[in-house]
């Protein structure tokens, strides 16, 4: 398999992002790993940056051959190189680095970049993943849909993505709570980037423990309740465990929101299958007593496809909470 068979895939692999970045959106995957059969191999857009990320070391010996492909096809600005912790030991013996930047200069910061109009920063160099969580765009954009005139409290809030698009559709309030002081920090920029967007929105930040808080049952209520936790089950041995945790947030989740309000719930555990965890928390929000309305359900988003099940990780569930 040679540079020009790469090269088709790649081609192949665009196409079928087809779309996706236009004036207010510059950031998207363009390699999602075996489902574009590149596997073990990570390729996303912030703006003029682009960063490969690897998760085999099966990639060192075609390292080159990769960034003359990515520079040909894409002429970025910059391109940033990280690898997965797996493999990173494996890459010092050969003299690369984590991170790298093989295109271009290094950032002087976070990147900035544009999605749905709003600015956000990606910590390419240093960040989880590869800087951001692009695959939850598409739910950023329907919990946005969803938050006019509410008060909103977005849960394990991270960089604070739903919480933007909440406020610029002109939430009451917005609540982000994560146990990373780095997480609000960068929520808190985020805000900052987009004064028109966010002007005369209150915005709290609460650094916590997410489930020790809402055992907590606190009395204030909200309109939307948004759940985004980590991965809740990184091993197949984990899933038991984790399903416990979805249901346990999911009944926190209702405890909190107001009548006629909504409940979001996510998951991006692959080892969880999506009718598993649909079935899990709508049982879990049945016994509040309440009466309870799926919405929707979502999957992942178009650049982040899964090409066969295994590949399958993030999905949504949309309650409605009477």
């Amino acid at each position: 398999m040679g540079k020009g068979w790469w090269l088709e895939r790649l081609h192949v692999s665009r196409r079928r992002r087809a779309g996706i970045l236009d004036a207010e959106t510059n950031a998207a995957r363009w390699i999602n790993g075996e489902s574009d059969q590149f596997p073990g191999l990570v390729l996303d857009q912030y703006a003029e940056t682009l960063v490969l990320k690897l998760y085999s070391a099966i990639w060192f010996s075609r390292l080159d051959e990769m960034i003359s492909l990515i520079n040909e096809d894409f002429r970025p600005e910059r391109l940033v190189l990280r690898l997965s912790r797996n493999i990173q030991a494996a890459a010092v013996r050969i003299g690369i680095a984590d991170p790298s930047v093989l295109i271009g200069a290094p950032p002087a910061g976070p990147v900035i970049f544009l999605e749905t109009g709003l600015r956000f920063e990606a910590d390419v160099l240093k960040g989880q993943k590869t800087g951001f969580f692009l695959d939850q765009r598409e739910n950023r954009r329907l919990v946005g849909s969803l938050s006019s005139g509410k008060d909103v409290l977005n849960a394990f809030s991270f960089s604070g993505g739903f919480s933007l698009y909440a406020a610029r559709a002109g939430a009451r309030s917005v609540t982000d709570i994560d146990i990373s002081a780095h997480a609000l920090e960068s929520s808190r920029r985020n805000f900052g980037l987009n004064p028109e967007a966010t002007a005369k929105r209150t915005h709290r930040l609460i650094q916590a423990d997410v489930f020790e808080w809402l055992q907590q049952r606190r009395a204030e209520k909200y309109d939307l309740v948004v759940l985004d936790p980590p991965s809740l089950a990184k091993r197949a041995a984990d899933r038991a465990a984790s399903l416990k945790a979805y249901a346990n947030l999911a009944s926190s989740g209702v405890d909190l929101v107001r009548p006629g309000g909504i409940v979001v719930c996510c998951s991006c555990s692959a080892h969880i299958r999506s009718a598993q965890f649909f079935e899990t928390v709508q049982n879990a929000a049945s016994r509040s007593g309440r009466k309870i309305t799926v919405l929707q359900t979502t999957r992942e988003p178009a650049d982040h496809h899964a090409a066969f099940p295994e590949a399958e990780y993030l999905k949504a569930i949309y309650l409605k909470i009477q």
